[in-house]
C-alpha cells in the first residue's frame, strides 16, 4: 500500500490486489513422495493428496485519492497472455494502465483464471486437458507483425510487414510475457471475472484478443457491470448477444487483417455480431484504424509505437459517451 506515490499530477490513495472466484477441488489416490523441496536442503515427504483453490482471478487495483471519473477502467489479457502487458510495451514505455491512470481512471488489471499471479491447477486431477503454449513463430503471424514466412530466429532476419510500429526490437520480450494457457476454461473464466466484478462494481471494460471475446459475452450476460466495452480485436464473438445492446461498444481493428485467414473469419464473426447490436438499438462504434489513415499497428496496438495514439482514440470515445449520458 503506498499513500500519494505518483507520476507529477497523479496522487495515488492505493495499491494493492486481491483474488476472486474459485472452489476448491479435493484430491486423493496421490503417491506420496521424497522431494528435495528447499535448495540445498534434504529430501521430504511430500503428499499431494488434499484441497486445493482453483479457477479464481487475480486482480491488481491503483486507486486516485481523487479520481476523474466515476467508474474504473479494468483490463483483460488476450491467450498465452497475462495483465502484464497493459503494465508497460516490449521495449519500455509506459503502458495502457499508466495511460488510463494518468487521464484520472482508478484502474484494474487482471489475470484470467490459469494465468500468471492467478496460478493453475495440476493436470489431469483438476484440469483436464494439458496446456498449450506459443511460440514466438505463431505470435509473429497471428499478432500480424508479419508474415509467417517472415519470421527468423535471428532477429536480423525477421521480415516485418512493411511500415509496422511494432517495436521489433522487442519482439523477443514480448514473447517473454507468454504463459500456458487451457482452451476449455471459458465459462470458468468468466466467471472468476464476475466475481472479481461484484466487488469492484461497474467498470469501462478494455479487452484484447481472446479477453475480448469474453467481455463481449460478458456484456451479453452482465450489461449491469459495464458502463462500456472496449473490445481490441477481440477473437470472434458469442452468438447470442442477449442484452449487450444495454452496453456502449467500442471494437478496434487494426491494419493487415487480410493476410491473416484467421483474422479475417474473426472479423466477420464480430462484424455480424456488431449488426445485431445495431438492429437491437445498441451503441456500437467501430474504430477500425486503417479507414482513419493510421497504419501499421498489429493486433497488439498496445505495444506498438504509436500506443498512445490508439489509447487517445479510446479515450475520447468514452469521453463522448459520458458526456452524451450527462447531457441526455
Amino acid at each position: 500500500m503506498t499513500d500519494d506515490v505518483a507520476r507529477p499530477g497523479v496522487h495515488i490513495r492505493a495499491i494493492g490486489s486481491f483474488f476472486a472466484g474459485g472452489r476448491i477441488a479435493t484430491l486423493s489416490g496421490q503417491p506420496k513422495r521424497q522431494i528435495q523441496v528447499a535448495r540445498h536442503g534434504p529430501q521430504r515427504e511430500v503428499d499431494l493428496n488434499g484441497d486445493y483453490v482453483t479457477g479464481q482471478s487475480y486482480v491488481q487495483f491503483v486507486h486516485h485519492v481523487a479520481p476523474r471519473f466515476d467508474a474504473p477502467v479494468m483490463f483483460w489479457h488476450g491467450g498465452a497472455m497475462t495483465g502484464a502487458m497493459w503494465e508497460a510495451t516490449p521495449d519500455g514505455r509506459p503502458g495502457w494502465q499508466s495511460y488510463f491512470l494518468n487521464a484520472g481512471f482508478d484502474t484494474y488489471v487482471c489475470d484470467a483464471m490459469e494465468r500468471g499471479r492467478a496460478s493453475w491447477s495440476p493436470y489431469p486431477d483438476i484440469y483436464a486437458t494439458a496446456p498449450i503454449h506459443r511460440t514466438l513463430n505463431e505470435a509473429w503471424s497471428m499478432f500480424r507483425i508479419g508474415e509467417a514466412d517472415g519470421y527468423a530466429t535471428d532477429p536480423a532476419q525477421r521480415k516485418p510487414f512493411p511500415g509496422s510500429l511494432f517495436p521489433l526490437d522487442g519482439f523477443d520480450d514480448l514473447g517473454a510475457q507468454f504463459v500456458p494457457r487451457w482452451t476449455e476454461h471459458g465459462h470458468e473464466t468468466l466467471d472468476a471475472y464476475y466475481e472479481a466484478l461484484r466487488r469492484t462494481g461497474p467498470v469501462w471494460l478494455i479487452a484484447h484478443s481472446q479477453g475480448g471475446n469474453l467481455a463481449l459475452e460478458a456484456a451479453a450476460r452482465h450489461p449491469e457491470f459495464f458502463r462500456g466495452v472496449v473490445a481490441v480485436e477481440p477473437a470472434s464473438a458469442p452468438p447470442d448477444p442477449g442484452d449487450a445492446n444495454r452496453v456502449p461498444h467500442l471494437i478496434v481493428w487494426c491494419d493487415n487483417i487480410d493476410k491473416a485467414p484467421a483474422w479475417v473469419a474473426y472479423r466477420q464473426s464480430v462484424d455480424a455480431y456488431a449488426d445485431k447490436l445495431v438492429a437491437l438499438g445498441g451503441n456500437v462504434h467501430l474504430l477500425d484504424l486503417p479507414a482513419l489513415g493510421i497504419h501499421g499497428n498489429s493486433h497488439v496496438p498496445m505495444m506498438d509505437a504509436n500506443s498512445d495514439v490508439v489509447a487517445g482514440e479510446v479515450l475520447a470515445w468514452v469521453e463522448s459517451v459520458v458526456a452524451t449520458k450527462a447531457a441526455g
